[in-house]
């Protein structure tokens, strides 16, 4: 067995974002943890609730996001994969971009990794999106954009000041 092999089957830090704005909220992100953890997902830390505008409609129903710092032993397009399967699990469906949803599971960071293929990583629109920078800085104070090499604290600093107010804690 080679190194690489070994640090392949190694424990990674992964940070999940978990949304709905469709139907039971609150219950189809608990539902969306539970099935996490029933995948061998170790939760580390978990965000408080945090309610937001629908983007780009704001017409639409809000939604809940939380933000999950865990443990897995998957490889990030394996992770991405359960992640889709959950969501169908819950009764998420093929729908134009951005539109209403009963779960959305996006991987944030895979353990600092940056990927530019069909799964992009670090997250490409997390370094503009208040739902998913405030409950980070939440369990993750000292996080680091693996790109942009800028700290969490910036990145919110660099949101509108709309933006800022736009996001409520639960």
């Amino acid at each position: 067995m080679t190194r690489q092999d070994i640090s392949e089957n190694q424990v990674k830090n992964v940070f999940l974002g978990i949304g709905s704005n469709l139907g039971k909220r609150f219950l189809n992100i608990e539902k969306a943890k539970s099935l996490l953890m029933e995948n061998k997902i170790n939760f580390i830390s978990v965000s408080s609730y945090y309610e937001t505008p629908s983007w780009p409609n704001p017409k639409n129903p809000k939604f809940i996001n939380i933000v999950l710092k865990i443990e897995c032993s998957y490889k990030p397009k394996e992770l991405l994969n359960l992640c889709k399967i959950i969501e169908a699990k819950l009764g998420r469906r093929k729908s134009p971009k951005n539109s209403p949803r009963v779960c959305d599971i996006d991987i944030i960071d895979f353990n600092g990794l940056v990927l530019k293929e069909k799964l992009k990583l670090p997250h490409a629109m997390m370094h503009l999106r208040n739902f998913v920078l405030i409950p980070l800085f939440e369990i993750q104070k000292k996080w680091v954009h693996p790109i942009k090499k800028m700290d969490i604290k910036k990145l919110i600093l660099s949101l509108s000041n709309k933006d800022i107010r736009s996001i409520k804690q639960i």
